[in-house]
């Protein structure tokens, strides 16, 4: 459309420039140029002809309007072609984005049946799975009690639902059987390890009883589809049931599995239960073992000591109410203990002034303090010690535990059951220690307090007899 309105000016152009060169002047030039033709001897000229400018600038005027004439013809066809074409690539357009949706609505949808056929071969399998871990633990567990499914042809050859229909009949026959009381004949082994034969009798799949004249009773499993007699007496149990009488008690032994061994329950003795603790658990036991001994020394010395402080002070009484000063010496040596030498030093000292009596009466208890606290430091020690020696046991124990666990994993807990006995026992035996030691090393020492101050009362009970004795004499 530019193209076409930038012609059409510059023939509008041409055509004004075409139109102001053809003026008079040029015109009356052109005739004055021609007359001097006309003036030789020749024919006489017809008259030149007047251009007239208004027919000139008619013709070009017509010539112009037939041209836009012809532009806007042009014009105007351009311009529906134009628009014709605008409109076939607008419905082209359209139906391309009619396709696009279309086809957007298509892969959605695909993608939605595409999402559902994955879930569904996901469920299939997951099932499939299940059918396949169902089967195999089904005939494992078949073939624990002797039916072996996988030689049967046609469980081989079947497809899941045959499968599994045999599996339930196979299940349903032998929950059958298992669901009564069966007998036949076999061999057990008696508590002394001898194997016999006999009758076994069979409740179920959780108990077996045997019946032979070596002896009857109760069966555990041996190990290997082998039994062995109880310990607990059940002949009478077992005969019952081999010949169907009724019994009011049933002694009977359940097991889970008749190949697995097991074994009679561990008898617990401290010796055993020391010995799970291992070194630390006989130390800490030593350890205990001294302290009780401390204890039971220390106590029959403040006994003895304590026992003889009001003897001495009626042996002491009689003498010094005489004045006999030297005879109640003789008589408190009569006794042993710190009761009777801290009597003794105050009896010596009678003649002095009684601060200085008192000072030597503090000196002698102080010198018998050692005595009285015998043991004691030690008790306490003891009792420190226990609780920190068995803090070691349980980490040492659980170290054990942990390098088990390192080697071998968690699969078999009987690994881990040293390390584990090793970490309580040690803190069981050191609680066991230290609250004993504790508690009868402070009693004790509460007690040699008590026999310092009975001490100090005697001291000083037997110096006021002595000083008090003059006072009473004057009196009298």
């Amino acid at each position: 459309m530019s193209r076409l309105c930038a012609s059409r000016h510059a023939l509008a152009a041409s055509l004004l420039l075409s139109c102001a060169l053809a003026s008079p002047y040029s015109i009356a030039q052109e005739a004055a140029e021609q007359a001097p033709a006309a003036a030789a001897p020749a024919a006489p000229a017809p008259a030149p002809k007047t251009v007239s400018v208004e027919d000139a600038y008619r013709k070009e005027f017509a010539f112009l309007t037939a041209q836009k004439r012809e532009l806007s013809e042009q014009l105007a066809a351009v311009k529906a072609s134009g628009e014709r074409a605008r409109n076939q690539l607008a419905n082209e357009v359209a139906a391309l984005q009619a396709r696009v949706i279309t086809a957007e609505n298509n892969a959605e949808r695909l993608a939605d049946e595409l999402n559902v056929a994955d879930q569904a071969a996901l469920s299939n399998q997951e099932n499939s799975d299940l059918l396949d871990a169902t089967f195999s633990q089904a005939q494992i567990t078949l073939e624990g009690y002797g039916v072996e499914l996988n030689k049967d042809p046609v469980y081989a050859e079947g497809d899941d639902a045959i499968k599994l229909e045999q599996l339930l009949r196979a299940g349903e026959q032998r929950l059958a059987a298992s669901s009564s009381v069966r007998k036949s004949p076999g061999k057990f082994y008696l508590n002394d390890g001898s194997e016999v034969d006999g009758e076994l009798v069979q409740v179920g799949n959780i108990a077996t009883f045997g019946i032979s004249a070596q002896g009857s009773g109760a069966l555990a499993p041996a190990g290997g589809g082998t039994f062995k007699l109880w310990r607990d007496e059940s002949a009478e149990t077992a005969q019952a049931l081999a010949s169907g009488s009724p019994i009011d008690t049933l002694r009977i032994f359940l097991y889970e599995n008749a190949n697995t061994a097991v074994s009679e329950p561990e008898v617990k003795t401290a010796a055993g239960e020391v010995a799970k603790g291992g070194l630390i658990g006989y130390v800490i036991v030593s350890l205990g073992v001294v302290a009780l001994l401390l204890i039971i020394l220390r106590a029959v010395f403040l006994s003895g000591a304590g026992s003889s402080i009001g003897k001495i002070t009626e042996a002491v009484e009689p003498l010094l109410r005489q004045r006999r000063v030297d005879d109640a010496i003789t008589a408190t040596k009569r006794f042993k203990g710190s009761a009777a030498r801290v009597v003794t030093s105050a009896l010596r000292n009678l003649d002095r002034d009684r601060e200085h009596l008192e000072d030597i009466v503090s000196e002698s208890i102080l010198h018998e303090n050692t005595r009285l606290n015998r043991f004691g430091a030690m008790i306490l020690m003891i009792a420190g010690v226990a609780p920190l020696l068995g803090l070691l046991g349980t980490v040492t124990g659980m170290i054990q535990t942990f390098d088990v666990i390192t080697e071998f994993g968690t699969s078999d807990p009987k690994l881990l059951a040293g390390g584990i006995a090793t970490a309580l026992v040690t803190t069981e035996l050191g609680l066991i220690v230290a609250i004993p030691s504790l508690l009868f090393g402070n009693l004790l020492g509460g007690w040699a307090e008590r026999l310092k101050d009975d001490m100090e009362k005697a001291a000083l009970s037997v110096i006021n007899m002595y000083k008090d004795q003059p006072k009473l004499a004057s009196a009298a």
